[in-house]
């Protein structure tokens, strides 16, 4: 079964702020949506050609990709309520 939620993280992993927002976000769907999502991490630092080709301007870029429509949030995901409406979650 296909999730309901489907995210892409885009990142660098040499940067805390970046580990900081896997794990922000993580634990925000790990508690809202009961394993119902998806996510997709995209370490820039091996994808520069997919940064330009998806205009990642800033890391970390959340993206969600369901359902739609997509939408994206740069920053890393600490403020926990501020993320669950941005995101679309609640």
């Amino acid at each position: 079964m296909t999730p309901t939620f489907s995210f892409r993280l885009y990142v660098l992993t040499q940067s805390a702020i970046s580990k900081r927002a896997e794990k922000n976000l993580r634990a925000i769907c790990d508690s809202h949506l009961e394993g119902d999502y998806q996510i997709e991490v995209i370490d820039l630092i091996d994808n520069i050609q997919l940064a330009e080709d998806q205009k990642i301007f800033a890391t970390p870029t959340v993206e969600r990709l369901r359902p739609e429509p997509v939408i994206r949030v740069i920053g890393d995901q600490s403020d926990t309520e501020a993320a669950l409406t941005n995101l679309g979650i609640v």
